[in-house]
């Protein structure tokens, strides 16, 4: 965590920002996936909250990750490399900035989507859960930020995102 600090923040209680200056591409922070989940009925609803659906496995986010808020306007993406998941820089991040995805990038969830506090210029009004719920213009802006085991995982509809 040297290089970010978890304090209050104006988006949603807690949140997660840069200890330094990041560039573009940069590697923020590695994503803790080892607490996996095996029986979601144990979990609180509070945790149930703060779970990663992964492809193969559920995992439990921890501290600082499980802290990184949503935006419609993320500074940030997720990308699994060699079997390890980073917080990786979409742009520069400034010393101080709050670190943000979007949440809906990797998202194929069905359910509620809660209203969004991200404040942004580009703000939906809520967080969508849904990648494929888009519209096609994001959707074709988020590509490069997908990771691998998603476009795989559907690759019929990530095709028909690129052919239009």
């Amino acid at each position: 965590m040297e290089n970010v600090t978890v304090k209050k923040s104006v988006m949603h209680g807690t949140g997660v920002f840069a200890h330094r200056d990041f560039a573009k591409g940069e590697t923020i922070l590695q994503i803790d996936d080892t607490h996996i989940v095996t029986d979601e009925n144990a979990l609180s609803e509070e945790d149930k909250n703060h779970c990663d659906y992964l492809v193969d496995k559920m995992v439990l986010m921890q501290s600082p990750e499980v802290y990184i808020n949503h935006s419609c306007e993320p500074n940030t993406y997720t990308k699994t490399i060699n079997g390890l998941r980073y917080v990786l820089a979409m742009r520069d991040i400034k010393n101080g900035e709050e670190i943000t995805y979007d949440y809906v990038v990797n998202g194929y969830y069905e359910g509620a989507n809660p209203p969004c506090n991200c404040g942004s210029k580009r703000c939906r009004g809520n967080i969508n859960t849904d990648f494929f719920k888009l519209p096609l213009n994001l959707q074709k802006e988020y590509l490069p930020y997908l990771d691998e085991w998603f476009v795989e995982q559907f690759k019929d509809k990530i095709s028909d995102i690129k052919s239009r």
